[in-house]
């Protein structure tokens, strides 16, 4: 999508790309057996080895392993069967270690791609460079005490897969679209729970401009530990118009790391950007280099569940759904699974409408998720059951619906309670007929003199008397068979 900056000296471009942070869904963290829990109290979860103290060694986890390579596969990314941890060295209170063991030129996970579904209906490819395995920092405390920083080591040692794009994304909205999309891969992956705002995923927004038509990578400045979608849209764009003003005052960006407030929408310095040499990078000495087979890899692959862009095609081709439905259905796993059950032995399109135009809108009046709906999805698919058997008309489900909301009730419980079965009997309905037309003289003149509109009126009529429960098919045969004659 065009994103298209307006300078005093030109039109320019942004260049972004993102590294993701995401917490690997693991009892246990990568290098000690502490545990992983979100929530707990501070400096309750940490394992000597978290601790730094001294003697202690880190062992690997495999289930991480296993997450990542899992994760791998998802981003259609080649696996490295050998991969190497190094230490990232810098000092700071929340890294007891006084280094990181990360992985540096020989990750676990190379080159891969995903495809974005954008706003405008296009799709859109975006390399992965690299996937590769770290232990994630404490956490320092700024607002519990005035004149002191406290320091929660629970977070430290934890497993990290930090997914690296490569610069191919050109607007806020494709980011969107991506963090949308990476996170909806982990967890229908199950490797990631995707869930920014406790900090289990996040990302560093990296961003540069460049005059429209140039090929130039300029200096590109990081945004860290930004903790939403639509932050990391408002960083990129105050982060772009920054620099275009630097370019066009004949400045040069400098290339450092800033900070996303979030209460104004702005990015401020916090330091200069560093580089690989700075963290004195070599191989941990502790680790050696992790190996696996071949094996390992086709078991895992084996293993996969069905991902979105899969499901997406599935429910084109087999359901016969729109690209657009399709994708806002298997968008989130929980939608789709929830769909997938109202649509079991019915009509598809039809159960893709009542999930997406009547459910999706109470969810967002109640401010829940689907798995959190009133209404099952049992409950959903025995409703259309009901519409498709002719037990009721399409308005009296929507009425059914709204009773099924606030009680949660079975929809054959609440038709058989509130009496709301249609009426299919064609005698019944005939006499209905029969009588609107006997009472509307002057309308049966205005249909018999071309105004077809008026069958509505008629219509109208048979409804009011049968209390709405006319089988509405049934009513439109007989009033234009016997207006017709």
């Amino acid at each position: 999508m065009s994103y298209v900056i307006k300078g005093e000296t030109g039109d320019w471009e942004v260049v972004i790309g993102l590294e993701v942070h995401c917490q690997v869904i693991s009892n246990a963290k990568l290098f000690s057996g502490a545990a992983t829990d979100f929530g707990a109290e501070p400096n309750t979860q940490v394992s000597l080895v978290d601790a730094a103290m001294p003697g202690m060694l880190p062992v690997i986890n495999e289930e991480c392993v296993r997450q990542a390579i899992k994760t791998g596969l998802g981003l259609k990314a080649q696996i490295n069967t050998k991969s190497v941890f190094a230490r990232k060295n810098y000092f700071y209170a929340d890294l007891p270690q006084g280094y990181q063991i990360s992985q540096a030129d020989q990750p676990i996970v190379g080159e891969g791609t995903i495809i974005l579904d954008l706003p405008d209906g296009s799709t859109r490819e975006v390399g992965i460079e690299r996937l590769h395995l770290e232990q994630d920092a404490g956490k320092s405390l700024h607002d519990q005490d005035p004149k002191r920083t406290f320091i929660d080591l629970n977070r430290t040692g934890v497993a990290l897969m930090e997914i690296v794009s490569k610069p191919d994304m050109r607007s806020p909205e494709e980011v969107g679209a991506y963090l949308r999309k990476l996170r909806s891969i982990v967890r229908y992956l199950g490797t990631c729970d995707g869930n920014m705002d406790q900090g289990s995923m996040r990302c560093d927004v990296n961003v540069s401009v460049r005059p429209v038509g140039s090929e130039e990578l300029r200096t590109r400045a990081e945004t860290k530990n930004v903790n939403s979608v639509r932050f990391a849209m408002q960083a990129i764009e105050f982060e772009a118009a920054r620099q275009v003003e630097i370019y066009d005052n004949g400045g040069e960006v400098v290339q450092e790391t800033r900070l996303f407030d979030a209460q104004t929408g702005t990015t401020r310095s916090m330091r200069s950007k560093e580089h690989a040499h700075d963290y004195r990078y070599f191989p941990d000495p502790d680790l050696l280099p992790l190996v696996f087979s071949d094996d390992l890899v086709a078991e895992i692959k084996a293993s996969l569940p069905e991902l979105p862009d899969e499901r997406k095609d599935r429910y084109i081709n087999v359901f016969g759904l729109s690209p657009y439905d399709a994708g806002v259905l298997v968008a989130d796993k929980d939608t789709a699974m929830y769909f997938e059950a109202v649509a079991e032995g019915r009509d598809a399109k039809m159960a893709a409408n009542w999930v997406i135009n009547n459910l999706f809108a109470v969810l967002s009046d109640k401010g829940v998720s689907i798995t959190e709906s009133p209404i099952s999805a049992v409950n959903l698919g025995k409703l259309l059951g009901l519409i498709t058997d002719d037990t009721i008309s399409t308005k009296i489900a929507k009425e059914v619906f709204e009773l099924m909301i606030e009680s949660g009730d079975d929809p054959e419980k609440i038709v058989a309670d509130k009496g709301l079965k249609q009426i299919t009997d064609t005698g019944a309905i005939e006499a209905a007929v029969d009588a609107a037309i006997a009472a509307g003289s002057a309308q049966v003149a205005q249909y018999k003199g071309g105004n077809e509109k008026i069958l509505g009126w008629f219509v109208g009529q048979v409804m009011k008397a049968t209390q709405g429960k006319a089988n509405p098919g049934q009513v439109n045969k007989l009033l234009k068979d016997k207006l017709d004659n």
